[in-house]
């Protein structure tokens, strides 16, 4: 059964290279415009994993974060931040809202593969 990645971007084309990228490695996903529908998706279907986007209309990738850690079934699931943000400022940010790691964009699309196998198998 394949695992499932969320993946949380306002950019319909990085959207389309995440899904692409890990489709092709064997993951089904599920594509999200914003925080605000990345946590309606997640509450109607169980995912394995959430890429998510800090930058984003009506709801931003931290918040997002926080709502899913507030849910019992994503309490532990991984989170990973995929954002051009990479000072330490903001990544202390996403290590306290229940961020699990980080990818700072353009993202290389063998490196995701790595990343998202290192954590969900």
């Amino acid at each position: 059964m394949a695992k499932t990645v969320l993946a949380v971007d306002d950019s319909a084309s990085i959207r389309q290279m995440v899904s692409f990228t890990l489709k092709s490695a064997g993951y089904d996903v599920v594509e999200a415009v914003d925080g605000m529908d990345g946590l309606e998706k997640a509450k109607a279907k169980s995912v394995n994993l959430i890429l998510t986007d800090q930058n984003m209309p009506r709801m931003d990738g931290l918040t997002l974060i926080k709502n899913l850690r507030g849910l019992p079934q994503y309490a532990s699931t991984p989170i990973l931040m995929l954002t051009t943000e990479s000072s330490d400022a903001m990544k202390a940010q996403g290590r306290a809202a229940g961020a699990t790691g980080w990818l700072v964009k353009p993202f290389d699309p063998q490196k995701l593969i790595e990343v998202v196998r290192k954590v969900i198998g």
